[in-house]
């Protein structure tokens, strides 16, 4: 991939409203270069989606995020994608990753309450033939998230005190 699309995906990605004029300002090239890269890049699928980063704690509207690891038997010939798809495909489910180490797979699931994301996972998820296990941790409080503080954080005022 060119360095030009390169530093376009870091400015998209600090501020997806970018303009495709602001960015070819802030790299010193012309405007139809930089909407050809953006469209070269949509149409390669690089570029998936244009999303908002929302601090959901500061919205009246309560959601219950988990991540799951979840052990599973690979299926002959495919793997893991096959399971991987089953999973993805529950409109429950946000994010599935495969992972090395102690569990196959790390599922994010968001739901109205905890047992919503309890019922998921005894009903949907763990009765799949190739689950051999899962593990459900419940997000308390996000702090960061895709580079992003979501608190705001009060400098230290106090003087230094030396011995």
């Amino acid at each position: 991939m060119s360095e030009l699309k390169m530093k376009i995906l870091e400015l998209l990605k600090e501020d997806a409203r970018r303009s495709a004029d602001l960015i070819a300002t802030m790299l010193d090239v012309a405007v139809e270069e930089v909407k050809a890269a953006i469209a070269e890049m949509e149409e390669e699928h690089v570029i998936v989606k244009y999303a908002t980063v929302v601090n959901w704690s500061k919205v009246d509207d309560e959601k219950v995020t988990a991540l799951i690891e979840v052990q599973i038997t690979p299926e002959r010939g495919r793997g893991f994608e096959g399971i991987a798809e089953r999973i993805y495909l529950y409109p429950e489910v946000k994010s599935v990753y495969l992972m090395s180490g102690a569990y196959d797979l790390l599922v994010e699931v968001e739901g109205k309450t905890l047992k919503e994301v309890a019922s998921f996972v005894s009903n949907k998820l763990s009765p799949i033939d190739a689950v051999l296990s899962t593990k459900t941790f419940f997000i308390l409080k996000k702090y960061k998230q895709d580079g992003i503080i979501f608190e705001e954080h009060e400098d230290d005022h106090r003087l230094l005190v030396s011995p």
